[in-house]
């Protein structure tokens, strides 16, 4: 079973599905090699050294010469993979966009049926469903952006929805500081989809969450009234809080009514860079 015949898919497919695998062997009419003969083929590379099984069904290529053992695998691809629908969001997103403070070995993103948590290579794989609002309204892709990595193409949510999911989801965002050092160093958002999306989503504390951080940052974002003006006639009625899973020292903003945590308010983590 000759290396070279597949070489040049695996040369584009460093990560890669065993459907994708399949289509690759496939004579054109749609007959081709069995399952059979694919399994063959996968537990020869594997053998070999020249692919490594990410999960079932998943694969990821080992160039020739390097140590499969070593030899490392791009997360980003990985999470891409994991389902059909497969879009990298939250903290992962900040990542590919080069804009997270830290780097993680936890991923995040979004499908419709979100696979159990997978350990790979020191990486942790986490899947979020896509918001119910949005698989209402039929906008799952709403703010998501197709981008290349290693020549192949994945989906990212944009930073516009980034901003958005992470305020929405501070639990697996990476906490308050992170999140609020992270979407610092972005000088520029189209306002206008933040606005558009965070209607979409219909969630009330989330548009609080959002107009808090664009009037913390009004100058520097170029935020106009209009957008907060938006923003606060979706706030919630009655006070509620920015992260309910941490209900420790907080404020009161009543112009939003949210409660911050002392932390968020007093920018706490300043102090000690």
């Amino acid at each position: 079973m000759p290396t070279v015949k597949h070489d040049a898919f695996f040369r584009r497919h460093p990560v890669f599905t065993g459907e994708e695998l399949a289509e690759h062997l496939s004579s054109g009419d749609g007959t081709g090699p069995g399952a059979r003969t694919r399994e063959s083929l996968v537990a020869y590379h594997t053998r070999t050294g020249h692919l490594v099984r990410v999960r079932r069904g998943l694969f990821a290529v080992i160039p020739h010469g390097s140590d499969s053992e070593d030899y490392p695998i791009d997360p980003f691809l990985v999470a891409s993979k994991l389902t059909p629908d497969a879009v990298l969001s939250h903290h992962t997103a900040l990542e590919f966009h080069g804009r997270a403070y830290s780097v993680w070995r936890h991923l995040t993103y979004l499908a419709s049926r979100p696979l159990e948590p997978l350990t790979f290579r020191h990486h942790v794989y986490r899947g979020a469903r896509f918001p119910e609002a949005l698989v209402r309204a039929g906008k799952e892709q709403f703010g998501v952006s197709t981008a290349e990595r290693s020549g192949m193409s994945l989906r990212v949510t944009s930073l516009e929805r980034t901003l958005v999911d992470v305020l929405d989801r501070p639990h697996v965002s990476g906490g308050w500081e992170e999140i609020w050092r992270s979407l610092e160093t972005v000088e520029f958002f189209d306002l206008d989809r933040v606005v558009e999306y965070v209607l979409l989503l219909g969630k009330a504390t989330a548009a609080s969450k959002v107009g808090y951080y664009l009037e913390e940052h009004r100058e520097s974002l170029m935020v106009e009234e209009g957008h907060l003006k938006a923003l606060r006639s979706r706030r919630p009625r009655q006070p509620h809080y920015v992260d309910r899973k941490k209900r420790g020292n907080a404020s009161l903003v009543a112009t939003w009514n949210l409660v911050v945590p002392t932390e968020v308010v007093e920018r706490s983590w300043a102090e000690v860079t």
